[in-house]
C-alpha cells in the first residue's frame, strides 16, 4: 500500500534558457542548456515523494540514457517505479526554451511505441493507493486507472491541458479535476471561467473543479461555492513544472486532510517555490519551507470575478 500512485507522463527535460523568445527565422545565442528528468505526473509524484509520502509511478520508458536519468531519479527519492520498458524506444524528451522572466515554451517528442495502454498496467497497482494521480495523455490508460480506483473508493486527482480524444470518459471518472486556464471553456464552450468550471462539475459529478491561473492564482469549484487563492510573488527562475507542483502540493493537503483554502495555498506556494529554481523539480522545497512562503511571502492582486468569490 501507498499513499499516492501516479499514472502518466515522465519527459526528459533540454532546458535552453535565452534573453526572449526567437523570432521567426532569427538566430539567437543560448544562455546554458541543462538537461534534467521531468513529466507531468512523474514530477507530481516526486514531489509527494519528496514531502514524506509513500509514492508508486507506473509509466512507460525507452532504453535509452533519459531513462536511466529517470530510473536514478526515482531511486534517489525512495519512489516505486513501475516501468514498462520499450527495446530501442526513445524515452519522452521535451525541449524548453526559458525566456529571462522565467516563461517557458514546450517542445514536445515521443515515441508512439511509448504510449501507455490498458493492458500495460496491473489493478494493483491503483488500488492499493490512497489516491491516484493521472495526467490524461495516455488517455485510454488513465481512464482504466481511474475506473479501478473509482470502483474501489479511491480518489482520482487529475491535471488536465489538452482536449485528448475521449476525455470526457475520463473525467467522469475524476473526483478532483484540476485543469489549465484555458481548459474549461474549450471543453464547455463559452468564454466565462465561472459557468465552465460549475458546468464541468455539474456535468461530469467530480467533487471539485479548478483552475490554475498562473500568477492569478488559482479558481476552484465544489458544487456549492466558489473558491479563489492568489499566487504568491517570488522571483521567478523558471515557471517549468509549476502545474506540476502545484497538483503535488494539493495531494499533500488532500492527504493531510486539510480544509480546501489551506490545500489550495499550500498548493501555490509549492509551485511558487519551484519557479525559483530551473527545471521541473528544481525548487521542490521542504514542508516547512512552503509553509514559511505562506506565512511570510506578498501575493499577486486579486483578479475580479463576476460572481461573489470567497
Amino acid at each position: 500500500m501507498v499513499d499516492l500512485v501516479g499514472v502518466g507522463l515522465n519527459a526528459t527535460d533540454t532546458l535552453i534558457s535565452l534573453e526572449a523568445f526567437p523570432a521567426r527565422g532569427s538566430k539567437v545565442e543560448c544562455r546554458n542548456s541543462t538537461v534534467m528528468p521531468g513529466g507531468q505526473t512523474a514530477s507530481t509524484v516526486i514531489a509527494c515523494q519528496h514531502w514524506g509520502m509513500r509514492t508508486r509511478y507506473v509509466g512507460k520508458l525507452g532504453d535509452d540514457d533519459g531513462a536511466r536519468l529517470h530510473r536514478l531519479a526515482f531511486a534517489r527519492e525512495g519512489v516505486e517505479a513501475q516501468l514498462i520498458t520499450v527495446p530501442q524506444g526513445a524515452s519522452p524528451q521535451s525541449l524548453i526554451l526559458v525566456d529571462a522572466g522565467g516563461e517557458r515554451t514546450v517542445i514536445n517528442r515521443l515515441d508512439e511505441r511509448l504510449v501507455l495502454q490498458p493492458a500495460d498496467l496491473r489493478r494493483e497497482w491503483i488500488v492499493n493507493a490512497r489516491a491516484l494521480h493521472i495526467d490524461g495523455f495516455d488517455t485510454a490508460a488513465a481512464t482504466q486507472a481511474a475506473k479501478w480506483a473509482r470502483a474501489a473508493t479511491i480518489p482520482v486527482v487529475a491535471d488536465l491541458d489538452e482536449l485528448y480524444p475521449g476525455v470526457e470518459d475520463l473525467i467522469a471518472n475524476i473526483d478532483y479535476l484540476i485543469v489549465s486556464r484555458d481548459f474549461p471553456c474549450r471543453l464547455m464552450g463559452g468564454t466565462d471561467i465561472e459557468r465552465a468550471l460549475r458546468d464541468m462539475q455539474a456535468r461530469f459529478g467530480c467533487l471539485l473543479t479548478a483552475a490554475t491561473l498562473g500568477p492569478d492564482g488559482v479558481l476552484a469549484w465544489d458544487g456549492k461555492q466558489f473558491l479563489y487563492r492568489r499566487a504568491y510573488r517570488v522571483p521567478v527562475v523558471d515557471t517549468t513544472g509549476a502545474g506540476d507542483v502545484f497538483h503535488a502540493g494539493f495531494i499533500y493537503g488532500l492527504h493531510q486532510g486539510w480544509p480546501l483554502d489551506r490545500q489550495l495555498d499550500f498548493a501555490c506556494a509549492a509551485a511558487a517555490l519551484n519557479c525559483t529554481a530551473s527545471g521541473a523539480r528544481g525548487g521542490i522545497q521542504s514542508v516547512q519551507a512552503i509553509e514559511n512562503l505562506m506565512a511570510t511571502a506578498p501575493r499577486y492582486d486579486a483578479v475580479c470575478f463576476a460572481s461573489n468569490v470567497n
